[in-house]
């Protein structure tokens, strides 16, 4: 649909703004035959574009225009007008439409594009309609101003102005142009173009009026949709935000702080606490004694029953020794002169960044004592961070809970993620990658286990805030992300094989 350049000019004191986002490059000259635009989703060639597109995107590049006075007094010949409207279109995923006034005192509102896809279509809205904000929109602060974003929207809605802001704050409730009129004291012009803004941004909702048991009821499409009643708020704006299609900001290796910010250290290392070596198996001797990769995979089973039997220092150095060790660290660059270190280990973990730490947590195992330890992965070491007997319990309490079981297991990794060593190189998606990470170490913890005839289980509930204290965990620069807890299943006591 061709959205109209200047429509209905329902009221003379607001006009519509447009400009390109701030990403966007237009290549070329007014004599070119072609223009080139380069944004975020790549290059638009555009072929006669003709000095009134040329001169229109160049504009708009600097800042809000009223189109009206690109095109002149005259309006520009409808062949221009046609042009102009065809070319917009074709680069809607990064033209911005703002709210302005004709006296010059900037937008009041503007809408930014976050999908490629991205369409605005301004109309107008029934004042009596009922309107409301979807469930779904979250309001945050960018550079002083307040922001409006929806994982469902297309755009997201910058408010420039306190005028804008207290209209679209009561629009939480289901409302109408008129009652908010009225409650605001705003003229109805004025709150009628702004909730036909954020109604073409894809945030504010559109209902009707049903009959209800004792008055009219508003109803609104989204609160029935078979394909949204099953998603919370944050698990759909945490998916959206972390795919490229529906996200406006920089994603993937983009290094965004490398140039004012040192990279973290590889693997962390506390200070203090007794330190403990851990057993390393020969590798050769594995690689002869283990079981297939089939059988493994075919005989791994989570366990919800442990056996009340300890487990040993030389069976915890092994796990973590085929699980998780650093093999080699080597150099990589981050573009110019910044360098940093990565590594390689067992597990998966993009670009080999290792952003994830290891905690055991000892309730019962021979030669070595109980307590909360950290795993050091480069040295295959352990070192004792938490030996408070009260906090090592409750922290069993929830992997007890969590696993189903009637008792507390014999001994439990719970992994954390180095925030800054991941968003250091990754923007947007950091935090969905380390989750893809926990996996990977779970799975990987779980085929070690099971080809040493351990049983092994990921707790469903995770120990919240009490693991950051247990952990001596500076929350949020290190989170805790996934449990683990390992032993004998009840009943199957061979060590020599895998456990059928």
């Amino acid at each position: 649909m061709i959205v109209p350049i200047e429509p209905g000019r329902r009221s003379d004191p607001r006009i519509r703004l447009w400009s390109l986002r701030e990403d966007v490059l237009v290549e070329g000259e007014p004599q070119d035959d072609r223009l080139v635009v380069v944004t975020r989703w790549g290059e638009t060639k555009i072929e006669n574009a003709g000095e009134m597109v040329w001169e229109s995107l160049r504009r708009m590049s600097l800042g809000p225009v009223s189109l009206d006075n690109v095109l002149g007094p005259r309006g520009g010949s409808p062949d221009e007008v046609a042009r102009l409207e065809s070319v917009l279109l074709r680069l809607s995923g990064s033209v911005v439409h703002s709210l302005g006034t004709r006296t010059g005192e900037g937008p009041m509102l503007s809408a930014v594009p976050i999908s490629r896809s991205a369409r605005f279509t301004f109309a107008d809205v029934d004042p009596a309609r009922p309107v409301r904000l979807s469930r779904f929109a979250a309001l945050r602060t960018v550079d002083g101003d307040l922001v409006v974003e929806s994982p469902l929207a297309e755009y997201r809605v910058v408010l420039h102005r306190r005028i804008a802001s207290r209209v679209v704050v009561a629009l939480s409730a289901a409302t109408s142009v008129e009652a908010l009129t009225r409650a605001l004291e705003f003229e109805p012009a004025l709150v009628g173009d702004i909730v036909a803004f954020m109604a073409a941004a894809g945030i504010v909702l559109l209902g009707d009026w049903a009959d209800g048991a004792t008055a009219r009821v508003p109803r609104f499409v989204e609160d029935t949709d078979p394909n949204l009643v099953s998603w919370s708020h944050h698990d759909l704006l945490f998916h959206s935000r972390t795919r490229l299609g529906r996200y406006g900001g920089l994603s993937g290796v983009v290094f965004p702080t490398a140039q004012s910010v040192p990279p973290p250290p590889l693997v962390k290392q506390p200070t203090g606490g007794e330190r403990y070596p851990l057993f390393q198996p020969d590798l050769s001797a594995l690689a002869t004694a283990d079981p297939s990769m089939t059988e493994v995979i075919e005989n791994t089973r989570l366990c919800q029953e442990l056996a009340d039997r300890p487990v040993t220092a030389e069976q915890v150095g092994e796990l973590l020794f085929r699980a998780a060790r650093v093999r080699s660290v080597s150099p990589a660059s981050a573009g110019g002169e910044v360098t940093y270190e990565i590594s390689d280990r067992p597990y998966l973990s993009v670009h080999g960044l290792y952003e994830l730490e290891i905690y055991l947590l000892l309730h019962n195992c021979t030669g070595l004592p109980r307590g909360i330890f950290h795993f050091d992965p480069q040295e295959h070491c352990l070192t004792l961070v938490n030996d408070d007997a009260g906090e090592l319990d409750e922290v069993l309490d929830y992997a007890m809970i969590g696993s189903a079981t009637s008792q507390w297991p014999p001994a439990m990794i719970t992994v954390t993620a180095r925030a800054e060593r991941s968003s250091w190189m990754y923007g947007g998606i950091a935090y969905s990658l380390t989750l893809t990470h926990v996996g990977a170490l779970q799975q990987t913890l779980c085929l070690a286990a099971t080809a040493m005839g351990l049983a092994a289980c990921v707790p469903a509930i995770d120990p919240g805030d009490v693991v950051d204290s247990a952990l001596r965990l500076e929350w949020p620069a290190e989170i805790g992300v996934g449990e683990f807890v390992f032993g004998y299943r009840r009943g199957h006591w061979n060590t020599d094989s895998v456990p059928l």
